[in-house]
């Protein structure tokens, strides 16, 4: 029996597909607001539905009519509310942002909907994200999860695992905050990394997410000619430190005085390495993802491989929106990870009758798994080197593993 869920912020339905992937789950619909996202869901899953509204004037009543079904009968509510507000980089508005303030929008579809478990997923940073300025850091995460405590029809634990993709096996690396909730008083866990230097199996590459891919597709965004000129000054696996000193100041302006945050400056990438985050324009100086052996941005496929969508995964929209929708979504294989972990917690609550656990658990629990991860060191004559198992042992070691932190709600 197939576990029935519903999808928020569905996006390019990365989230969807990973669970889909386990063979466990029936995506009832899907909510998405962007057109161009719709028109990629109605082309590559006809039949699911689709409701093409702004969230935060859905009534989830609404929702539940939709598919014909009652409050606690949906197995599993996923979406990740938009993550532009809590990222480091930009203004960072967090709930004051409209954007942000979507996060209370996905809780109040928890209410309304009393699904068994729900998973949530955002960039890491929400979770030190203050709710206004001067407010203590990471205090929307503890909102959220006091606020869910409180729910009167049914309240939720909430686990929170920093993780990174790259080592469950994406090509990618990409730090991840997952949200998984749950009525039933169950403490759930997520795997051990299963990839990595010290792990049996090495990180994904670039160079395998490319494997057999003969035609890297027409769907790019092109560097400009000044761009391309420094780029082709790079070898593959560096960026601006290999330039000769005029030529790093001339072309990084007042980005080469800055501190931190530049190596993603005329950067070239490595067939030898995971990919780097995935961002939604890959052809932005500053964070750029120029080809290893040809002097281009990473094309649209190319992407969509890194992130472990299907070949036959039709976009829809102009380049840009295509783009957004492919740096925007969550890697498949993460999806599948979590849907897996979900789905053996929901078989053992089957099993009991959905009878919930009698010992109740802290609101919140926070747990890293490894999340912060280098492949790389850069030596100071501009030379890229992979980050070897004694860079690991000696520098990584007090950052991998496993921490738990417990935190209380109301």
């Amino acid at each position: 029996m197939a576990y029935r869920v519903v999808s928020l912020f569905s996006g390019a339905m990365g989230l969807d597909l990973g669970m889909e992937a386990t063979g466990r789950y029936e995506l009832l619909a899907c909510v998405e607001q962007n057109r161009s996202s719709c028109a990629t869901i109605r082309a590559n899953r006809p039949t699911i539905r689709l409701l093409e509204r702004d969230i935060s004037t859905l009534d989830p009543q609404e929702l539940l009519d939709a598919i014909g079904l009652q409050p606690g009968d949906i197995d599993l509510l996923i979406g990740g509310p938009p993550c532009q507000a809590f990222s480091t980089v930009g203004k960072r508005g967090a709930t004051q942002d409209p954007r942000g303030a979507l996060i209370w929008r996905y809780l109040r579809f928890i209410e309304v909907l009393r699904p068994r478990f729900f998973v949530m997923e955002n960039v890491r940073a929400i979770l030190s994200a203050a709710l206004q300025p001067g407010a203590a850091p990471g205090s929307v995460i503890q909102a959220f999860a006091t606020k869910l405590r409180a729910l009167t029809d049914a309240s939720y634990h909430m686990d929170c695992f920093e993780v990174n993709a790259v080592n469950y096996g994406a090509p990618q690396l990409r730090e991840r905050a997952i949200f998984i909730g749950n009525r039933f008083n169950v403490v759930t866990d997520l795997p051990d990394p299963t990839h990595g230097p010290s792990s049996q199996h090495p990180w994904r590459t670039l160079r395998d997410a490319l494997d057999g891919l003969r035609d890297p597709g027409p769907v790019r965004m092109e560097f400009s000619e000044r761009k391309l000129r420094y780029l082709g000054m790079v070898p593959p696996g560096s960026n601006w430190r290999s330039l000769p000193e005029d030529i790093q100041r001339e072309s990084m302006g007042a980005a080469w005085s800055a501190k931190g945050g530049r190596s993603g400056w005329w950067r070239r990438l490595s067939m030898d390495l995971p990919c780097p985050t995935l961002v939604a324009a890959p052809n932005h100086a500053s964070t750029a993802l120029c080809h290893p052996e040809e002097v281009r941005a990473l094309t649209l496929r190319e992407c969509a491989r890194i992130q472990e969508f299907p070949d036959d995964w039709a976009f829809h929209g102009s380049p840009s929106e295509q783009f957004k929708q492919v740096g925007n979504a969550v890697p498949v294989r993460l999806g599948t990870i979590v849907g897996e972990a979900v789905a053996s917690e929901l078989d053992a609550l089957r099993e009991r009758g959905w009878q919930p656990y009698a010992e109740r658990p802290e609101a919140f629990r926070r747990v890293y798994i490894q999340s912060h991860v280098r492949t790389r060191r850069w030596h100071k004559e501009g030379v890229a080197l992979v980050w070897g198992r004694e860079d690991e042992a000696r520098h990584a070691a007090p950052k991998t593993g496993r921490r738990t932190q417990k935190i209380q709600g109301a």
